[in-house]
């Protein structure tokens, strides 16, 4: 397993694999697969050619093959600028149970504490996803509210945990 930061030669794949995720892990991720069949591969492209040290999405490739991503971006109003976030973590079913996304993540988590002035890193889960969960559980973060109702396909919904991970703050 290799891991890198995407760039936009990997649009096609990046765009591929999250249609993957939403198909196949729906209760996952607030977009639709109708939502991504909307945005052409080009605009991945561009997406990937804007990435920096704030924004940026780390991979796990199988040789060639795009099999785990993770993403980060920081917020950019003045008041929130300490705080960034964990989005689109997701591993091909069949690179599961491998370590890929602990790996994937302590990368993303190592950069974002190399962002000067950030102090923390939020994300969100789905309740009754247990693996993910405790996989950030045990990379230090820790739950801080459940948000009723976060998502719903058609007639279900489903709550979302909130979790925050805190650098320590130097004086």
């Amino acid at each position: 397993m290799h891991i890198r930061l995407l760039n936009q030669q990997d649009a096609q794949a990046l765009w591929n694999l999250r249609m993957l995720a939403l198909e196949t892990d729906p209760w996952s991720f607030v977009e639709s697969p109708e939502e991504l069949q909307k945005i052409p591969v080009t605009e991945y492209d561009a997406r990937l050619r804007a990435n920096g040290p704030e924004n940026f999405i780390v991979g796990a490739f199988d040789q060639d093959d795009l099999v785990a991503m993770v993403g980060f971006y920081r917020e950019q109003p003045l008041k929130r600028r300490h705080k960034g976030w964990i989005w689109g973590v997701f591993v091909k079913p069949e690179a599961r149970g491998q370590g890929v996304a602990k790996s994937l993540m302590t990368e993303a988590i190592n950069r974002a504490k190399a962002i000067p002035g950030l102090e923390i890193i939020l994300l969100t889960v789905s309740v009754g996803q247990t693996a993910p969960r405790n996989l950030y559980v045990s990379l230090g973060f820790r739950p801080m509210g459940i948000e009723p109702q976060g998502l719903k396909i058609g007639d279900e919904h489903l709550d979302e945990e909130h979790m925050v991970l805190e650098f320590a703050r130097t004086p």
